[in-house]
């Protein structure tokens, strides 16, 4: 049913192989595009997104505040407001979840 295509990347231009066996994988997923970019590029991409080199981003602000269960000094994704408790990481899992609805 399907047959291998040579294809060329976007991004180096080299050309690169999408196999029968990828298109087959592709479609079991329901990708319906086929890839872009060759392995090479796809990885060395997916390894920018992984260690915050991707596209636009840039390094989390954290802001410091005291755990309001433990009391231990931590740092939060958000500048906290004062009118509601913050939980360091090891106190915030287990708090029970307010509806605000």
């Amino acid at each position: 049913m399907y047959s291998d295509k040579i294809l060329s990347c976007k991004e180096c231009g080299r050309e690169f192989e999408f196999t029968a066996a990828e298109q087959e994988f592709y479609a079991q997923k329901g990708f319906t595009n086929e890839p872009g970019r060759c392995p090479e590029c796809r990885s060395a991409r997916k390894a920018r997104n992984r260690d915050g080199g991707g596209y636009g981003r840039s390094e989390r602000e954290m802001f410091p505040a005291v755990c309001a269960s433990c009391g231990k000094d931590t740092t939060v994704p958000f500048q906290p407001s004062g009118d509601r408790p913050v939980y360091c990481r090891d106190c915030y899992r287990p708090q029970p979840r307010r509806n605000s609805w």
